[in-house]
């Protein structure tokens, strides 16, 4: 039996999880105009403790929303543009030689930017696979090895990378086991006629926006540790699991549009990550517990880069989005009984 007592407690984590995401999201719109959609998934990813993928064409704010973001919460921020030529020493780290104080020379590391607490990728499309894979472990182990040396990633930490859509000169498409360790890949669209107006005005006025932190590392930690208490119903954890089965062809629940379209389906991470963000969407619509609502808010940003589409979909200009559309339309929600 739940007390009183563990209620009562719920109910006040859910009110203040929620209460200091709004804080923050205020304090980022302040910056960016427009892109609801896109500051709250980045912000979601972030309490979820997971990776974000921003993908969109350049000038449109992806750099900007990682730095407000960063002077919202103060977290120490790194960026790292990524070029065709750059090695993975680059981002971790390497051992030089110094000159010491007493004379001659003695070899010293110096870690990369990748140590921080919020680390942009820049165009992470443009680094060659080498560079890219310098990222894996960092992303999914929180520490990077050099040599010898292992260093843990200060905590709280996320990369939240961005990526051309359009270019492919001096581009390397991401592998899929790097995509599939990103929580969330976002798509960043044009902004409104009406935003257009708000973002001369903020940048071309001549006043300058200062952003002021409204919570700190230690605030976001407790969030993530909120995030994890909360329960799934065990009809939001069938249903999950359910979606997940139906992009991978050939299961009992994929559509035909998957079986034809489809080449690999997503992964039981996939199941993972669906989980934290409904987690978070639960918190925000003040409920300590997951429901099935949750799980198919956040389909798409969680699986529409964990799916591998073949040649039939490229024929047909399918999206993932196109097909991800069809499980949730396809996937009946199942009941507590169940």
């Amino acid at each position: 039996m739940v007390s009183t007592d563990d209620v009562e407690l719920a109910r006040q984590s859910a009110a203040a999880f929620k209460e200091t995401f709004i804080k923050i999201r205020a304090e980022v719109g302040r910056m960016i105009v427009g892109q609801a959609d896109v500051v709250d998934g980045v912000l979601t990813a972030l309490m979820a403790g997971g990776h974000v993928l921003l993908e969109g064409v350049p000038g449109l704010g992806k750099t900007m929303l990682v730095s407000s973001i960063s002077r919202a919460i103060d977290l120490p921020f790194s960026r790292i543009q990524f070029t065709p030529d750059m090695m993975p020493a680059d981002i971790v780290g390497t051992t030089v030689l110094t000159e010491a104080e007493g004379g001659g020379h003695e070899l010293t590391f110096q870690q990369g930017p990748i140590v921080s607490n919020l680390v942009l990728a820049d165009e992470i499309n443009r680094a060659t696979p080498k560079t890219q894979s310098a990222l894996l472990e960092v992303m999914q182990e929180r520490q990077v090895t050099v040599g010898r040396r292992t260093i843990k990633m200060p905590e709280p930490f996320c990369v939240m990378a961005t990526q051309n859509p359009v270019d492919q000169e001096g581009t390397y498409p991401l592998p899929e086991a790097q995509l599939d360790r990103f929580l969330f890949k976002l798509v960043v669209g044009y902004p409104s006629e009406a935003d257009y107006h708000a973002i001369i005005d903020r940048t071309t006025s001549g006043h300058d926006v200062v952003l002021n932190a409204v919570t700190n590392a230690e605030t976001l930690q407790h969030m993530r540790a909120v995030v994890r208490q909360v329960p799934v119903t065990e009809a939001a954890k069938a249903y999950a699991i359910r979606l997940v089965m139906g992009t991978q062809p050939g299961s009992d629940y994929a559509p035909d549009s998957i079986n034809r379209s489809v080449a690999l389906g997503a992964s039981p991470r996939g199941v993972q990550s669906l989980m934290l963000a409904a987690k978070v969407q639960a918190l925000l619509d003040d409920r300590f517990a997951v429901s099935t609502n949750d799980v198919a808010a956040v389909v798409m940003p969680v699986l529409r880069h964990r799916l591998v589409l073949n040649y039939h979909a490229q024929a047909n200009a399918l999206s993932a989005d196109d097909l991800l559309g069809d499980v949730l339309a396809h996937v009946k929600r199942p009941y507590a009984t169940d």
